[in-house]
């Protein structure tokens, strides 16, 4: 199964159980009056949206390149991510927030004030032990996926140096899921204990501050892929090796690279070439680099090669254009 179907059965799996989640806990909160079953719901329908939203970038990001557009939108798998952060913020995180702390300054100083419910308790114990399962599942299915992905990398590195945002972005969303139900059920079980309803508005608050943090750092990582990452070390010193190992390349003094896509990278080399070839021999050994690199890297979609012995003199300062070690034997 290829990456992009493997990213389209996690995206679809998480919108299935969110988008069932969202319904049962939108009934809960109606029945009890529970702001952190509400923040809740919230957040499931934040999520449901977002997968709508990844869905709807992979399926942009097949468009074949126009005039317009004559690299193709492959970025838009970067694009649409970042929308995503930027919901799961907004529609998440600052309406939990908010409701949160509406709930705790509305409660009032009277003791009669103190324990508000409109129905029982058990509805939402019910439906975020339910929601708690389906999130499992979904979580299930995206770490399977991204454990692939990951190999012997830490779990931060990994999702820092991910290149397809697509199952990272399901991973956080499910790992808050879980984070915040568990938050919820405390703050309901605490408010039923104590007789302060206030334990629920601080269930809320709590859960709004933690979507808070995973929007940022997902806004911040889609960013960086936005603007352009470079291929990773890996790739890099896999195109030095490739170059130099066709005959009439003497080095490759300069190589520049950027991520338009998961699986779609633009590169740019300086190659010195043999002084003795002809410019018929010229041409054919610049297709013979580009043939062996995308022969190995098939991701590197577009292959500029520009026959130059020199360093660019403004390109000095990019770490990516610098010439890489040999490669590690």
């Amino acid at each position: 199964m290829s990456a992009e179907a493997n990213s389209t059965k996690v995206v679809i799996a998480a919108l299935a159980g969110n988008l069932a989640i969202a319904l049962s806990k939108f009934a809960a909160a109606f029945i009890t009056g529970s702001a952190a079953t509400l923040a809740e719901a919230v957040h499931s329908v934040a999520d449901t949206g977002n997968q709508i939203l990844l869905l709807l970038g992979m399926r942009l990001a097949l468009k074949k390149p126009t005039e317009q557009h004559p690299f193709g939108r492959t970025i838009e798998r970067y694009f649409w991510p970042f929308v995503v952060s930027m919901m799961l913020f907004t529609v998440g995180g600052v309406f939990a927030v908010y409701e949160g702390v509406h709930k705790i300054l509305s409660l009032g100083a009277a003791a009669g004030d103190l324990h508000e419910h409109h129905g029982s308790n058990l509805w939402n114990y019910g439906v975020l032990g339910t929601s708690f399962v389906f999130e499992c599942y979904s979580f299930s299915v995206a770490w399977g996926e991204f454990k692939k992905y990951k190999g012997d990398r830490s779990l931060l590195r990994a999702l820092i140096e991910a290149k397809d945002p697509t199952i990272p972005v399901v991973i956080m969303e499910d790992s808050a899921a879980l984070v915040g139900l568990a938050v919820a059920l405390l703050g309901v079980g605490l408010s039923d204990l104590t007789g302060w309803a206030g334990w629920d508005g601080i269930a809320s608050l709590t859960i709004g501050v933690l979507l808070c943090v995973v929007a940022y750092f997902l806004s911040r990582e889609t960013h960086s892929l936005i603007v352009g990452e470079s291929a990773t070390i890996e790739d890099r010193r896999a195109i030095h090796r490739i170059a130099l190992g066709v005959k009439g390349v003497r080095g490759v003094p300069q190589l520049l690279s950027m991520h338009r896509g998961p699986d779609d990278v633009l590169l740019a080399l300086k190659v010195d070439f043999d002084r003795s070839l002809t410019v018929t021999e010229l041409e054919a050994t610049t297709d013979e680099v580009e043939i062996a690199i995308r022969k190995e890297l098939p991701h590197m979609q577009q292959i500029f090669i520009e026959a130059d012995s020199k360093y660019d003199g403004h390109a000095d300062a990019r770490p990516d254009a610098s010439v890489l070690p040999p490669p590690e034997k």
